[in-house]
């Protein structure tokens, strides 16, 4: 991967919230963050609240739905993104802190058992009409966004790649209408393991994910002239209680990125 997970303890110099801890708000710290976080995250706030006793509400789905459901309403006061794009939104209108990368990702190929396929084929494969390709759903979800760069730098290989890519690409998850796993299923296990895709395009780390819940799946890495690489932002909304900013600090803090590399994520 292009992105290193050690070397961590500049990110120390971000935080210093372990040493003195601001007063603690009595209503729970509303998180929302991307579905990819959902693991890591939720390790981190559970930490998070022993060690300070401040309570936090956790709200996980795609990042574009998130941003909308801020944008009409919802009392949201950390948002973690799977881009950069959408928290810069929220920041542009003035009511949110200029969002910080904290965390990377990229693109891997979650493929049936019966695809036996190198990364030096996985093109052919996409563009093979026989073949099944399922994404995430663009701007809803980064993760069909960064498929989608993932087309286009396809097009620059082979004339004509990106009008069939988009045209066969199933977009199975991440949208408004997208059916949800059952409880207990990860997204992207479920939809494979239903048989609903040949190969899915999506982060690494959900890649990994869905392969320790369903064996069978075997990963593909994405050629470096394919690859897309993930930024992940994060934006605290600027009228939040000091412990909201609190939390968003503690994400960049050595222990925080411990658990994300432990996931598999790359450090800022």
């Amino acid at each position: 991967m292009r992105f290193t997970t050690t070397a961590l303890v500049a990110a120390g110099l971000v935080t210093a919230c372990s040493v003195s801890h601001p007063p603690l708000s009595p209503d729970p710290i509303s998180v929302v963050a991307a579905g990819s976080l959902r693991d890591a995250i939720s390790e981190i706030a559970r930490e998070h609240e022993t060690r300070t006793g401040q309570k936090l509400t956790l709200s996980f789905a795609a990042s574009g739905l998130l941003r909308e459901r801020i944008e009409k309403g919802e009392a949201a006061q950390v948002f973690a993104s799977a881009d950069m794009g959408h928290p810069l939104r929220l920041a542009n209108s003035g009511n949110w802190s200029a969002p910080r990368v904290f965390a990377r990702n990229q693109l891997c190929a979650l493929t049936q058992a019966n695809l036996n396929l190198t990364p030096e084929r996985l093109l052919d494969a996409l563009l093979d009409p026989a073949i099944r390709l399922g994404t995430s759903t663009p701007k809803a979800d980064p993760s069909g966004d960064y498929a989608w760069e993932l087309f286009r730098k396809s097009d620059a290989l082979r004339a004509g790649a990106f009008s069939i890519l988009e045209r066969k690409a199933l977009q199975l998850t991440g949208g408004p209408n997208s059916p949800k796993a059952p409880t207990g299923r990860g997204t992207y296990a479920w939809v494979m393991d239903q048989g609903q895709a040949d190969i899915f395009l999506t982060y690494c780390t959900n890649a990994v994910a869905a392969q320790r819940e369903v064996p069978r799946l075997k990963i593909v890495s994405v050629p470096p002239a394919l690859q897309v690489y993930a930024d992940y932002g994060l934006t605290v909304r600027r009228v939040s209680h000091p412990a909201a900013q609190a939390f968003a600090e503690a994400l960049l803090s050595p222990s925080a990125q411990a658990v994300f590399s432990r996931y598999g994520f790359g450090s800022p």
